[in-house]
């Protein structure tokens, strides 16, 4: 088979096929609610196909290969993206409507980071331990299917992906169909760059469909899942059954919390771009301000100026079903009586058509609004006081999410004693930036598991004593 491929076509085996089912699944432009692509629907036996072709390219030696061999294929993968640049961040622009600036710096960008962050770890010494008489090491566990969300289609998958074959895996991916263009290009790429026939598979559909036939699999060793907190759920349940372990990324409700020696400007202005980005769609993003409680309207103040000043400038949300999701949570909350400083429902003034939204800042909530601990995947923050740092905690620790978390204070001591408080996977510390090879993932309803880095790729293996 060779590479040239249509939209509806799956890669499985090494090459581009038609999928054994011929319904089709619209891609809409989020921007101008026009469809613009289809992809495949594909089926069980789609699913069939591909983890039998994974499970052979696993035996017949990719399990087994050298690091340096798959740090090189991995490399060339980087370099056939790095040349696919501009066709990637046109293909994200219609998957999600994101404004180019965020495209390119975010869901290009930062997924070639990680990419590299995988071939530079696979340089390292890999793990071995003696203990004792015992060898200590690690091996790959085997066949992965590999769901991802659409939020950051090319990030997800790559961060799963290139942790998987830096481990020896083999992997079936299912992207979401809200966004699938991006990653049709990822497998162009990765055709180029030669990997084995069956070492990288991708299939096309929708969860109930594709996702629920790899989970159920008998040639699947593990399952990596980002997504809703009940799609988590659904997956660990059904993994489980088989007792087939799984890595859970399920999102957040994440606490910036501003201690009273703190610049509150500087603070309010980092973590509403927090909430902006990527148009709120962020599963880590700090979508709670937690100030002193004398200083609650004026961190509102600053947070809806940063909010008026960007309105203009964000993309939409990816879908009808996430927009009328955003405008439900918001409808709810002003109706128990919170105070809207900024924003509110509906699209911003002047919009008639798209998925887009106004940024809100909300304060004062009602006694029964429950928006600060519902993780609401939109523009949106809700500003919260306290009057001494023992409810600061209870308050960012509240939310039965647990994947990130910012604190902010004039003493790096302090907010570092304040930040292991935390119950959260990682925290921010004064506006720390973003490390790709850190480890990544959450406690609580935001799952369980790490990505990225040497712990991406540890999980994806397992240990193996060897008694001399």
């Amino acid at each position: 088979m060779t590479a040239t491929r249509s939209s509806t076509d799956l890669y499985i085996g090494g090459g581009w096929r038609a999928s054994t089912s011929a319904e089709l699944i619209d891609v809409t432009d989020p921007r101008t609610e026009l469809v613009v692509a289809q992809v495949a629907a594909g089926s069980a036996e789609d699913a069939d196909l591909a983890c039998r072709a994974a499970r052979r390219a696993f035996a017949d030696g990719w399990g087994s290969s050298a690091p340096v061999v798959r740090a090189q294929l991995l490399q060339r993968l980087h370099g056939e993206l790095v040349l696919r640049r501009e066709e990637l961040v046109a293909d994200v622009m219609l998957d999600l409507g994101v404004p180019r600036r965020v495209a390119e710096a975010v869901q290009v960008d930062l997924p070639l980071e990680v990419l590299a962050g995988f071939v530079e770890v696979l340089a390292e010494p890999q793990y071995e331990e003696r203990i004792g008489s015992s060898l200590v090491v690690r091996e790959p566990v085997g066949v992965v299917a590999a769901l991802t969300p659409w939020n950051y289609p090319l990030h997800q998958v790559v961060a799963k992906v290139g942790a998987a074959l830096a481990a020896g895996c083999t992997v079936v991916v299912k992207p979401s169909e809200v966004a699938p263009l991006v990653v049709h290009r990822l497998f162009d790429a990765a055709h180029a760059a030669g990997f084995p026939p069956g070492v990288l598979n991708l299939l096309s559909g929708t969860g109930s469909d594709v996702g629920s036939a790899l989970v159920a699999h008998h040639e699947i060793d593990l399952v990596s899942f980002t997504g809703s907190l009940r799609g988590g759920i659904e997956v660990g349940q059904a993994a489980s059954a088989r007792l087939v372990p799984t890595i859970l990324e399920l999102g957040g409700k994440s606490a910036a919390v501003v201690l009273p020696d703190a610049d509150l400007g500087l603070a309010v202005r980092s973590t509403a771009a927090s909430v902006l980005l990527n148009s709120g769609q962020t599963c880590n993003a700090l979508s709670l301000l937690i100030v002193p409680q004398d200083r609650i309207d004026e961190a509102a103040f600053l947070a809806a100026e940063h909010f008026r000043s960007m309105e203009a400038k964000l993309g939409p949300l990816a879908s009808q079903q996430q927009w009328a999701r955003v405008q439900r949570l918001l409808a709810d909350s002003i109706a128990a009586g919170s105070t809207v400083v900024t924003g509110g429902p509906g699209r911003p003034d002047g919009v008639e058509s798209g998925f887009f939204v106004r940024p809100t800042v909300l304060t004062h909530l009602g006694p029964s609004d429950h928006i600060h601990g519902v993780e609401v995947f939109g523009p949106v923050l809700v500003v919260l006081g306290y009057a001494s740092e023992d409810e600061a905690v209870n308050l960012a620790n509240a939310s039965p999410y647990g994947l990130s978390g910012a604190v902010w204070s004039g003493d790096l001591d302090v907010a570092v004693a304040f930040a292991r408080r935390m119950r959260t996977g990682q925290v921010a510390i004064n506006g720390a930036a973003f490390n790709p090879l850190a480890p990544f993932g959450g406690v609580g309803a935001s799952g369980w598991g790490r990505e990225l880095g040497r712990h991406g790729i540890e999980g994806f293996s397992y240990l193996k004593s060897l008694q001399l």
